[in-house]
Formats: C-alpha cells, structure tokens, sequence
C-alpha cells in the first residue's frame, strides 16, 4: 500500500516520489484504516472508539513511549479528524492577544507592472499547451513581464511613487519602507534604494522575505511599529519578478508567474476606533517547504592550496501543484476564519475579500467554505497572473482606483505560498 504524503506532514527524503511505501506486513491493516477514515469521515464522534484499536496506532511507536490520553492515532487518521472538526474549532476559538487591532489605517495604494504582456495564446508558442487549458485551470489570461529595459526595483519605485502621491504625504514624512520580495534586484536587499528614490530621506528601510506571503506579513509588521508608537508613517510594498526564476520548458509552471509591484502607505491613528488594522493571523510550516521552492544550486570551485568553495546559483521554481492547492485549500480559510476572530468580526460583515492571486479555484473555495459570494472577491489574476509578493497590493491598487473598494470597506486579506506560510489580515480601507 502507498500513499502520497500530504505537504503538512513534512518532506522526507529516501521517499520515493514523495510516497511512502508500507512493508507487505502492514497490508492486513490497510483495510481498517480506509474504513476508520470513511466513518470518520460521516461521524467524528466515533474518534473515542478508534483510538482505542491498536491496529490504528503508528507502528513504529515505542512501546515504552509514554502512553497518549486515549491512544494515538495513526497520521492518516489524525488528518481526517482535523479536515472534518475544523469548523468547530473555530467556533470554539478566542481571540488571540495580539493580534487584534494595530492602531494605523491605510491611506494612499499604487501598482506597476512591465509593458511586455504574454497572453495564453502567446504562451502556446512557449511550450506545449492551449490558451484554454491555462484559463480553465488558472484563470490566467495573460501575464506581464520583464523583457530588460526595467528592473524588480524599478517596478517597486514607480507603485512607491503611486501610493506615496495617493496618500497624500511626501517622501519626508515616511519613517519606514520594507519591501516584501524574494527577487530582489540586488541580493543585499532593495528597500533602502527604493526609500532614497521616493525622498524617504527620514525612513529606516528593509527587504522582507516570505514569498507569497511576504505583504501581507510586512504589513503587519509595519503595523506594529505604527501601533507602538516607534513610527508614524510606513510605506509597505510588494514587488516580484519570478519570470526570472521560472523554466520555461515546464508547462506547469511558466504559465503561472507574471512581474509587478503594488504599494500601500500606513499611517499610525491615535485610537483603536480609527485603526484600520482589525485583526490578524499569521503561520508557517518549514516541514512542506519541497512542495514550493527556488532552491540554492551551488557549482563547486577549487581555490587553491586544497580549498573548495561553492558559487551561487539558484534552480527553477519547482512546485508541487496538487500539494500547494490542498495546503491552500485547506489552511487560507481557516487562517481567514481566526483572523476574523481577533478582529471580532463575522464573514458576513467583510466587504472583499482579497487573496493572492494565485488561481481562481482557490478563491473559489475558500469564499465557498467561508459563506462569501463571488462577486464579493477581488481578483486580477486573469491579466497579471501570479505576481506573488506582488499582487495583493497590485490588485488591491486597481480596486480602490476603479472606485470598487470605498473609505470604511472591510476587506480579508489573506497571503499563502512557498515556505510553507500563510497569514490574514483584517483591514479598513481609508
């Protein structure tokens, strides 16, 4: 018996293929769990009961381990438990102290992206795919990307500008810049270049790595200066060019990524009744990180005098897509549901909903499982593509410009990718 190891339970090597193979002397066993998972599946009351059978307990458990309350489930079974009880968890969950509001509100959002636009059909010339496989299973039409007459930085500086003359401030009165990225211009990080260019001759600067997670978590971290007093005005921005780092021989891949830049100005406010930051969350799990990454490729080099050094060099995004859509699936709902938590808000009382634009299945079921409609989510996905640290803000830039997104809206946020991480966030718009 084999079965595909879920991103949550870890990358594990001498596996073959990701699959973990059980010896012949576990066959007789395979039975009982796939009728355990299928009863648990319809009734999770019978938990109790099938923590009690040996035959669903590790194997490889010490004997003389420390007994678990109850008995210990086996991997397979611990998973279907806590799929089918999430709901109630989250029903039961408090908030957490914390992470509710951040007294600072967002007032000013710009956006860029590269004149060079890839449509599906220009990709068919790419590699061997169809305009229609790629909408009917992305959602993405078209994609923007860097073709070398502009850089990562530069996109990053023109949405700085954007959401700088959109606020209302100048450079002067910014006191703090990160940049989320993980394909900075320069590997030493580009937020302090991007601060000079815009006039934030008064602004600390930092670049902030989390992938597709990387705005949202630089905007709460901008939050928690602003709501400590430590500065006053914060320009949060979000730009990538993973067209960089993708093989375009792999049609799984290449279709997805575009280039782009958004921004968002945060100023601090004097009481939580004007904050804008409502509510919360934020996670990681290092144990899937195979099923998305960009990994260090070092060529060795002989020095000398007996000395092997390794020269930098990275290899293609590699993604395991049927892993990071259950991660996602699974994980940015409930990461929503305890942020609205914190924020002391229900589902029913968000505006939007904003995700990373990483395919609209996803956002699919994430508003299904939240009870939100469609017409409620905002997305861009299907001209710009997956423009990871980009593109909550870029898509959050062309709402607010449209006039969709109005002063008081609430909208859920919420970023998730390569790490693992994922996280929410509750904002006020204005």
């Amino acid at each position: 018996l084999a079965w595909p190891l879920r991103g949550r339970e870890g990358c594990q090597e001498g596996r073959y293929g990701g699959t973990m193979v059980m010896r012949r002397a576990a066959y007789p066993v395979a039975g009982v769990l796939l009728l355990a998972q299928v009863s648990l599946a319809f009734s999770p009351s019978l938990l109790p009961t099938l923590r009690a059978l040996p035959a669903l307990r590790p194997a490889s458990a010490s004997r003389s381990a420390a007994p678990l309350r109850g008995g210990r489930l086996h991997p397979s079974l611990l998973a279907t438990v806590s799929d089918k009880s999430s709901d109630v968890e989250t029903e039961k969950k408090q908030p957490r102290v914390g992470r509710g509001v951040l007294k600072c509100k967002p007032i000013g959002v710009g956006h860029a992206a590269p004149a060079v636009r890839l449509t599906n059909e220009g990709m068919e010339k790419v590699v061997d795919t169809t305009a229609e496989w790629i909408r009917t299973r992305t959602g993405i039409e078209s994609r923007h990307i860097l073709d070398g007459t502009e850089t990562v930085r530069d996109l990053a500086i023109r949405a700085a500008a954007g959401a700088l003359e959109s606020s209302g401030l100048k450079g002067e009165d910014i006191d703090m810049v990160i940049v989320a990225t993980s394909s900075a211009e320069d590997m030493f990080g580009d937020a302090p270049s991007v601060a000079a260019a815009i006039g934030a001759k008064n602004a600390f600067a930092m670049d902030l790595t989390a992938a597709c997670s990387g705005f949202l978590f630089a905007t709460v971290t901008a939050g928690q200066f602003l709501n400590n007093g430590a500065s006053k005005n914060a320009l949060v921005v979000g730009a990538d060019a993973l067209s960089r780092w993708v093989d375009w021989e792999d049609r799984n891949t290449c279709v997805l990524f575009g280039d782009g830049a958004g921004a968002m100005v945060l100023t601090a406010t004097e009481t939580e009744a004007e904050a804008g930051i409502l509510g919360f969350e934020m996670h990681s799990d290092g144990n899937g990180y195979c099923n998305l990454k960009l990994p260090f490729t070092p060529t060795e080099q002989d020095i000398g005098g007996g000395v092997t050094v390794t020269q930098g060099g990275y290899a293609p995004i590699s993604m395991v897509g049927k892993e990071v859509y259950k991660f996602a699936t699974r994980d940015v709902p409930r990461v929503l549901e305890e942020a609205l938590v914190n924020a002391g808000i229900e589902a029913s009382e968000v505006d939007h909903l904003l995700l990373h634009q990483a395919n609209i299945r996803i956002m699919e079921v994430v508003a299904d499982r939240l009870g939100i409609p469609m017409d409620k989510v905002l997305h861009n996905l299907e001209e710009y593509g997956n423009t990871s640290a980009a593109s909550i803000p870029l898509c959050l830039a062309e709402a607010v410009a449209s006039g969709k997104v109005k002063k008081g809206d609430v909208i859920a946020c919420a970023g998730f990718g390569a790490g693992l991480s994922w996280g929410a966030c509750v904002l006020r718009w204005g």
